[in-house]
C-alpha cells in the first residue's frame, strides 16, 4: 500500500506529527507495535479500574509558558477537557513536604524555608531564571525545536533582549549544577535540585545542561500541571481521532522490522508479518538505537554514525507499580503527584514518584478507593521474561514498592486491593524502549540538544521526532518534536506549516475538580452520550474474548467511541478489520456479548450490539 507519509511509532510525538500532517490533507498511515496508540501515554483497565500506564505528569496545556499541547490541539481544532492540579506536585524530602505551588513566588518562599541560610540565593536564582524565561520563551512564542528555528525569528528574538539571549546561550554547554552554585554554596541545595532534574529529564544537576534547567525550573510554574479528564486515554485518542477523520489510517499491532530503501533513499517499511508499506516521506518516532541498530540496514549508513548512536547513554530503567487501594489510606492533604525521596545523597531505588490522580479525577475508580501509579528506577539485572525467576523478582519489587508507599501512607499495604508491577522488560515489550529506559537517551552534557537526533535525518525524506531528538523527554517536548517534524515535512512539500497565531480559537477546556462521572461527555448530545458511556465500560482486554476470530477489533471500536472518534469506529466496524488487514469477523453481536469478560464475571456485558447498530445507522449529531 502507498501513502504520502508513513509514521513509524504511535507514541505522542508520532501521533502529533501524523495528526498535523493529516490535517493538511496528506494521506498518513501510523504504524505501531501496540494494540492502542500513545506509547507511554495511555490507559488500561483492571476490574473496571483505570490506570494511567505511564506519562501522566502533563505540562503544556496552560495559557502561558511552553504550552505545546494547547498549541497543537488548537491547530487541530480538536477540543479536549483538562483538569488543573492545585499543586504541580509535592516533594517529600528529609522530613519536609515541599509543595510546588503554581505561583512561583509562593513556592520559592516555601523552598527558602527549608534552606533558610540560602534563602537570598534561592530567590535570586529563581528571579534571574524567571527574567530569562520571560525574555526568551514567553515574549517570542516559537513552537519548534532549536534545530528547526527560523534564522529570521531567532535574530528578531536576539535583538529584542540581546543580554538575556547571550546569557541563555552561554548555558548550552554548562552544567545546571555549575549554574546553581553561582547562587548558593550549600551542596544540600544542589542535592535537592538533583531530585527535580531526575524527575524532569532523568539526569542529575551535574549531568543536565544549564540551558534546560533554566527553562524547566520556571516553565512548570508558568504553565501549571494538568491531567486529561477521564484518564490519559483521551490524549492519544484525540490525536488518533484527527488522523482518522482526515483520511489517515492506523496500523496497530504491526511492528516495523526494517526501513526499505530505493535509490539510496527510504521508501517504505517491512512489517514483521512480511507485508510492505510505501510512502514518499517517512517520520520516525522511535529510539535512536532502534533506528540505527535494527531498522536501517548498515549498508545505508556510515560506521561512524552507527557507533555514535550505540554510544548514546540511556536514562535509567524504570519499574512501575499499579495499585488500587482503599480510599482511607490516602490522607486528604495528599497531592495528586508526590515524589518520595528516600536517599538525599544519590539517586537509588528508594526514590519513587506516586501519581494519585483519582484525587482529582473520580472517574478512574469507585468512591471508596484510589488509584496509585508509582514509578521509580531499578538497577537490578532482570531475569528473562516468563521465567520463574522473573516472576519471583516482580513479586519482590511489588513488595518493595508497597513498602516505600507504606512509609508515606501508613496502612497502605493493608489497603491494597490489587497491585501489579511493570518491569523494564514489560516497558520494552509494549513500547520498544530499549532496556525499559522510559526517557530514551539521557539529556546530559555531551549528548544534549544538538548532539542528539535532529528533526532532519541524513536522508531528505526521513524526519525524526520523540525522546531521542533534540528536545528530549517529557510530554510537551516530544509533542514539540512531532510538531517540528510535521512542519519540516510540510516545508519540503511547499505546504503551509503550523505557526503561532494569537487569534487562533482555543479548544483546551478546563473542567472543575474533582471530575466526576456525571461530567464525562457533558457536551455530547443524546443518544450519543449514552452510547459513549456504554462503550466506556469496555475493559480493553489484551486478548479479548469478544473477538476470538481476530476479525473485528471490538476493543478498538469501543475505545474510539469512548473518545468520540466515530469516523474511526465506523471504519473499523464496517471493515471488520483491526487495521492490519485481518478478514472481517462474522460472529453475531449477541455471541460477542456472551463472551464479554463482564458477562463471565456475572455482570451485564458491554452492549456491543447496541453500539454497532448505532454506528451503522445513526447520523452524527450536528
Amino acid at each position: 500500500m502507498n501513502y504520502d507519509v508513513l509514521v513509524i511509532g504511535g507514541g505522542l510525538s508520532g501521533l502529533t506529527a501524523g495528526s498535523l500532517l493529516a490535517k493538511r490533507g496528506l494521506r498518513v498511515a501510523v504504524v505501531d507495535k501496540s494494540r492502542h496508540p500513545g506509547g507511554s501515554c495511555g490507559a488500561f483497565k483492571r476490574d473496571g479500574v483505570v490506570f494511567d500506564q505511564g506519562a501522566a505528569m502533563l505540562y503544556g496545556f496552560g495559557e502561558k509558558g511552553f504550552n505545546a499541547h494547547r498549541f497543537v490541539f488548537n491547530c487541530l481544532e480538536e477540543p479536549i477537557d483538562v483538569l488543573r492540579h492545585d499543586l504541580l506536585y509535592c516533594v517529600n524530602y528529609m522530613g519536609h513536604r515541599i509543595r510546588f505551588w503554581p505561583d512561583m513566588d509562593r513556592f520559592v518562599d516555601e523552598l527558602a524555608g527549608v534552606f533558610p541560610h540560602e534563602a537570598a540565593g534561592i530567590r535570586r536564582f529563581y528571579r534571574d531564571m524567571g527574567v530569562l524565561y520571560r525574555h526568551v520563551m514567553v515574549e517570542n512564542p516559537e513552537y519548534g525545536t532549536p534545530d528547526e528555528t527560523n534564522p529570521r525569528t531567532g535574530l528578531k528574538s536576539l535583538l529584542s533582549h540581546p543580554v538575556s539571549y547571550i546569557r541563555f546561550l552561554s548555558y548550552l554547554n554548562r552544567s545546571a549544577k555549575d549554574l546553581l552554585l553561582n547562587y548558593v554554596s550549600d551542596p544540600g541545595v544542589a542535592a535537592f535540585f538533583d531530585k527535580l532534574t531526575s524527575t524532569y529529564c532523568y539526569a542529575t544537576m551535574e549531568e543536565a545542561p544549564a540551558i534546560l534547567a533554566a527553562v524547566m525550573f520556571v516553565d512548570n510554574h508558568a504553565g501549571g500541571s494538568w491531567y486529561t479528564a477521564g484518564s490519559t486515554l483521551f490524549l492519544p485518542g484525540k490525536l488518533e481521532k484527527v488522523i482518522e477523520e482526515n483520511g489517515g489510517e492506523m496500523w496497530p499491532e504491526c511492528e516495523v522490522v526494517r526501513i526499505l530503501f530505493e535509490g539510496g533513499r527510504p521508501a517504505g517499511v517491512a512489517l514483521a508479518d512480511g507485508r510492505r508499506l510505501w510512502a514518499e516521506d517517512l517520520v520516525y518516532s522511535g529510539t535512536v538505537w532502534n533506528l540505527y541498530g535494527k531498522l536501517v540496514d548498515p549498508v545505508h549508513t556510515r560506521p561512524e554514525r552507527r557507533a555514535w548512536a550505540a554510544r548514546q547513554a540511556p536514562t535509567y530503567p524504570s519499574v512501575v507499580l499499579y495499585a488500587h487501594v482503599d480510599r482511607r489510606v490516602i490522607p486528604g492533604d495528599t497531592a495528586a503527584i508526590e515524589m518520595l525521596v528516600g536517599n538525599p545523597d544519590r539517586l537509588d531505588e528508594s526514590e519513587v514518584t506516586a501519581y494519585i490522580l483519582s484525587l482529582d479525577d473520580r472517574t478512574l475508580c469507585g468512591e471508596d478507593s484510589h488509584v496509585v501509579v508509582a514509578i521509580g528506577p531499578t538497577f537490578a539485572e532482570w531475569p528473562e521474561a516468563g521465567t520463574d525467576a522473573y516472576f519471583d523478582m516482580k513479586e519482590k519489587e511489588r513488595e518493595r514498592l508497597v513498602a516505600v508507599l507504606e512509609a508515606r501512607f501508613p496502612g497502605f499495604a493493608d489497603g491494597v486491593r490489587y497491585a501489579e508491577v511493570a518491569s523494564p522488560r514489560t516497558i520494552e515489550r509494549y513500547t520498544l524502549k530499549n532496556g525499559g529506559a522510559v526517557a530514551g537517551p539521557k539529556q546530559m552534557l555531551g549528548q544534549h540538544m544538538f548532539r542528539r537526533l535532529h528533526t532532519r535525518s541524513e536522508w531528505d525524506n526521513l524526519f525524526c521526532c520523540g525522546e531521542s531528538t533534540v528536545m528530549g523527554t517529557g510530554t510537551p517536548t516530544v509533542t514539540t518534536s512531532g510538531l517540528a517534524a510535521a512542519n519540516a515535512l510540510l516545508g519540503k512539500r511547499g505546504l503551509e506549516p503550523f505557526r503561532y497565531r494569537p487569534d487562533r480559537p482555543n479548544g483546551v477546556r478546563e473542567v472543575a475538580r474533582p471530575f466526576t462521572r456525571d461530567q464525562l461527555f457533558a457536551d455530547t448530545p443524546e443518544p450519543l452520550r449514552g452510547i459513549r458511556f456504554r462503550a466506556d465500560r469496555c475493559r480493553y482486554c489484551e486478548n479479548p474474548a469478544c473477538a476470538p476470530d481476530g476479525g473485528l477489533d471490538v476493543p478498538g471500536i469501543l475505545r474510539r467511541v469512548t473518545v468520540g472518534n466515530l469516523v474511526g469506529a465506523r471504519r473499523l466496524a464496517a471493515s471488520g478489520r483491526a487495521g492490519s488487514g485481518a478478514a472481517p469477523g462474522g460472529i453475531p453481536p449477541a455471541d460477542r456479548e456472551a463472551r464479554c469478560i463482564l458477562a463471565q464475571e456475572g455482570l451485564p456485558p458491554v452492549e456491543i450490539g447496541t453500539i454497532l447498530d448505532f454506528l451503522a445507522h445513526e447520523p452524527d449529531p450536528a
